[in-house]
């Protein structure tokens, strides 16, 4: 089998064994790898009854046919299981750890049970080691990846760990990489602190054969041109994700003081701002040319370097809570890195505390300090708080799902969806957005169906009838909407960068030529729409119906500023045309029998419609 090494090895913590699973071919091409070949591996073993946090939760470390291969934008891997939050769970990483994890020979892991002390796997040469980490827990991210590469006496390592908000099960907790690479939603890096598994290390050289060398490069030397060719290219290379702000906040796209409003300062923190303020310099992710990665020069508060803030950062620790401190920024972006938290999760969670501060739901006595809007040093207190849980800190790092819960708010003021917070794309801003969010296997996702990039006109896909239209109208286009969200299953499970420029004809050529398949851009995608609707089968697993499916009240009620004022989507009409195209039982939120069965998936349609 070419693209693959046809190996992934299962560790039970619990008892130290290791067992080996065979990749066959027709299980590959069926759900291709990293998320698309989770959600399969793990369908049989993984239900309602699964505590996230529990030793029978499964996590899968996982790549796909593009990693370590020359294709562009390639490098990344994919953790998948049952979320800190219950449902299905699941996170991309760039950098350097993918290409490692499938260099040691294998083409993912899969861990099970929970260890008596911490732990870490060292993967190599096709097999791996169960070792001691207990000198490792409470150590920062960065501190950790050094001192596995020391420990074992090799720089090439590559480390995927968690800090210490996986450690103390904060329930958005990353797991990262490659010093600041972040695998971040889901919190499933609560679930690696659960198993007292502290990280994963790789190393290797080994390569999985390609079926015609011949055949991608000449796909790559296209590829060069077309990717040139774009605008888009240039601004990320230029400024990375940030470089959308400015944009975002012209079309209403940037969420303000907790979803209530639109408009703020945005001179204050523009992309050009930033460049003009401090100095930045690029960094790739392994065989990428874009290079949009950004570390800036900081020397303040003992920290010489920072990574930059992505977009999401910026927005979520910015003009979300009227912050416009870019040091403080810069900051907190910092400290989740190394403590290991979501950004984006732990920015709405701090935002919602400010809300219902603001309300009387909240006082001084509960939070122990006041909550103004922009105060930069109470949001970075608050920050260490959440990752060491300590006083106010351990109600923030429940996400608003659970703060909602615990504080008896109204969950219609909780901006998430499946416990999933709600990311920096303003749902008003783009209707097909919001439906995406409503709908999505893993929640509130800007990944995994970024509908917004069709309507900016930077990602349309052609090929399907998938093209920008008005923002604000999704009449006739519903079917796009999740057209786009199987076509983004697909960059999940090859791995590839969202930010790839490759055509979906050109994504196929790329795989027929590391595979030897023959798959084109119809085939390809009625692939991606299997892999949506069995990930959505495990969420009916887990208890998900159609009353899951919906956006909570704070993040579209209707704004009277900014390019939004007086939009919102009608979210019921949208859904029962959604189910319709989708071909899912507007009753139970589960896909027909007759539609699994379409996909090929008649054995998971018997299991979820006994």
């Amino acid at each position: 089998m070419y693209g693959y090494h046809g190996k992934i090895l299962k560790v039970d913590l619990s008892d130290g064994s290791v067992k080996t699973i065979e990749l066959k071919e027709d299980l590959a091409k069926a759900f291709i790898g990293g998320s698309g070949l989770a959600a399969r591996l793990l369908f049989d073993v993984l239900d309602a009854k699964t505590n996230p946090l529990g030793p029978d939760n499964h996590l899968a470390f996982m790549t796909g046919p593009f990693t370590a291969t020359p294709v562009p934008q390639g490098s990344r891997y994919i953790v998948a299981g049952k979320s800190a939050q219950g449902f299905w769970g699941e996170a991309c990483s760039g950098g350097s750890f993918g290409p490692a994890l499938k260099g040691a020979g294998v083409d993912g892991v899969i861990i099970t049970g929970a260890a008596k002390k911490p732990v870490y796997l060292f993967v190599h040469d096709s097999s791996v080691e169960i070792k001691d980490a207990s000198h490792l827990w409470g150590k920062d991210t960065i501190e950790t990846q050094e001192i596995i590469k020391k420990d074992l006496g090799e720089r090439r390592i590559r480390v995927a760990c968690i800090g210490i908000g996986g450690e103390n099960k904060v329930k958005y907790a990353s797991i990262m990489n490659d010093e600041s690479r972040a695998a971040g939603r889901c919190g499933l890096g609560a679930v690696m602190g659960a198993k007292n598994l502290k990280a994963v290390a790789a190393v290797g050289d080994a390569r999985a054969e390609i079926a015609s060398e011949e055949m991608l490069r000449g796909i790559l030397d296209f590829y060069k041109l077309v990717m040139e060719a774009s605008p888009f290219y240039h601004l990320l290379r230029e400024y990375g994700t940030y470089g959308y702000l400015d944009m975002a906040f012209e079309i209403g796209d940037a969420p303000t003081r907790y979803f209530t409003r639109a408009l703020f300062p945005v001179e204050k923190v523009s992309s050009a701002t930033f460049k003009d303020t401090y100095m930045v310099r690029n960094y790739a992710c392994y065989g990428c040319p874009v290079a949009c990665g950004k570390v800036v020069e900081y020397n303040k508060r003992g920290v010489k370097e920072i990574d930059t803030p992505e977009y999401e950062t910026m927005v979520a620790f910015g003009p979300l809570l009227e912050n416009y401190d870019l040091d403080s920024i810069l900051y907190v972006n910092h400290l989740c890195n190394i403590y290991g938290i979501d950004t984006i999760s732990a920015g709405v969670s701090i935002a919602f505390a400010f809300y219902l501060y603001e309300k009387g739901v909240i006082g001084k006595k509960d939070v122990g300090m006041k909550l103004e809007w922009g105060n930069s040093e109470t949001i970075v207190k608050l920050v260490e708080m959440v990752a060491k849980r300590s006083g106010f800190g351990n109600i923030l790092a429940e996400g608003t799902k659970g703060m909602a819960e615990l504080l008896n708010v109204d969950p219609g003021e909780a901006a998430n969806v499946k416990g999933l917070e709600i990311p920096m794309h303003d749902p008003r801003a783009f209707f097909g957005q919001a439906l995406s969010y409503a709908t999505g296997n893993r929640g509130a996702c800007h990944l995994r169906g970024d509908f917004y990039q069709v309507d900016l006109g930077v990602g349309a896909i052609p090929e399907l009838g998938i093209i920008q239209m008005d923002r604000f109208v999704l009449d006739g286009r519903v079917d796009a909407v999740a057209k786009y969200q199987d076509v983004r299953e697909l960059y999940d499970s090859l791995i590839l960068c969202k930010f790839s420029f490759a055509t979906l004809s050109m994504i196929c050529d790329f795989l027929n030529a590391i595979t030897g398949w023959d798959y084109n851009p119809e085939s390809i995608h009625k692939t991606g729409e299997r892999i949506f609707n069995i990930k959505r089968a495990l969420n009916n697993k887990f208890g998900v119906t159609r009353e899951h499916d919906k956006m909570p009240r704070i993040a579209i009620a209707p704004l009277e500023e900014g390019a939004t004022a007086g939009k919102t989507p009608n979210m019921e009409e949208l859904l029962k045309e959604y189910y319709k195209a989708r071909k899912w039982d507007w009753e139970t939120g589960k896909p027909t029998k007759e539609k699994l069965e379409e996909l090929g998936l008649g054995d998971i349609a018997a299991k979820i419609w006994k």
